[in-house]
């Protein structure tokens, strides 16, 4: 779905146009399933065979044949990085909303450890629900859902209210040549545009495949509410995402910039 939205590009970042020495270095912080970090490592290895791509998570669900020069790694992004001063070239971060406590701190942590005149780039979601024709408005469950989710993720020490202040916090730390780039994403494939389509089927699948655990974890476990009150909210969820009278949407926002030269 991402890849789709940025045309077939995996990042915005002009890493590519200038890697030091030949032989880039990225890292994909919280990898997942390493998807990422397999695709960008294909992408490179024609161009730069010696590019070396680590993609670091909590939990080992990566694939373990993979090139030499391409890893991954278990590591927790909120704790101190551990590589090297002026490492990466790279570093590449995509939909942790609601998995970071301390935003401005994870930067710090990558401005020290990418190379002087390197790159960053965080594409994040904003949870808060959008419509063109004023069908999603402040009150409506979409809205309610986000805001019981920003609760839940206070909580916890984590916050979803990061995608619009990602460019504020890069600043922060230190990044330079910063730009901002926003996204509207679709939730269903119901329009005549091809693209807009196929973000709205992909946008769907995700969400019907992923709404249930999210509710399970931030309004079971966090929040106290019963089981069965959760299934409850999870059916009028689903059905106000794919009410055909409403056309919801939401913004991602992709933000990219350097490291200063000295």
């Amino acid at each position: 779905m991402m890849t789709v939205l940025l045309d077939g590009k995996l990042f915005l970042a002009h890493i590519g146009s200038n890697p030091q020495a030949g032989h880039p270095s990225v890292i994909d912080i919280s990898t997942g399933t390493g998807i990422w970090a397999m695709q960008v490592f294909e992408d490179f290895a024609d161009q730069f065979p010696s590019a070396q791509v680590i993609g670091t998570d909590l939990s080992a669900i990566q694939p373990s044949w993979v090139p030499p020069n391409l890893k991954f790694e278990l590591d927790d992004a909120q704790l101190e990085w551990t590589y090297q001063p002026n490492s990466f070239d790279f570093v590449h971060m995509r939909t942790l909303q609601g998995s970071i406590g301390d935003w401005p701190a994870v930067y710090s942590q990558a401005l020290k450890c990418i190379k002087p005149g390197g790159w960053i780039q965080d594409m994040e979601m904003s949870i808060m629900w959008k419509s063109e024709d004023g069908t999603i408005t402040d009150d409506h469950l979409l809205n309610e859902w986000s805001r019981i989710s920003i609760e839940a993720a206070k909580k916890i020490g984590k916050t979803f209210v990061n995608a619009q202040v990602t460019k504020e916090n890069m600043i922060k730390a230190g990044f330079v040549d910063l730009v901002e780039k926003k996204y509207k994403m679709p939730v269903r494939g119901r329009s005549s545009d091809p693209k807009t389509k196929e973000l709205g089927r992909w946008n769907a699948l995700y969400f019907q495949q992923g709404i249930e655990g999210i509710c399970l974890y931030l309004l079971n476990r966090v929040m106290g509410w019963v089981y069965k009150e959760v299934q409850m909210y999870i059916a009028k969820l689903r059905s106000a995402l794919f009410d055909r009278k409403s056309h919801p949407c939401y913004e991602i926002y992709v933000v990219y910039g350097r490291k200063p030269e000295a």
